[in-house]
């Protein structure tokens, strides 16, 4: 996981260690919520707003009564 928060690539780590597969290696891999945030503050979604998506209080009653 440091070496993927320093920027190595998934690949690169993959290869390194061997793996036949990226999906490998993902496996070995904790999920960081800073890192995963820090990769949605960069994102901007197609034909939208960027930030963090916030349900309004209609879809959230409908979710509800599911």
């Amino acid at each position: 996981m440091d070496l993927l928060q320093q920027g190595v690539d998934l690949s690169v780590i993959a290869l390194w260690l061997g793996h036949e597969s990226i999906e490998t290696t993902q496996v070995y891999l904790d999920a960081n919520l800073t890192l995963k945030q820090a990769v949605l503050d960069r994102t901007i979604p197609p034909q939208g707003t960027p930030g963090r998506y916030r349900p309004d209080d209609e879809l959230l009653a409908f979710l509800k009564g599911l």
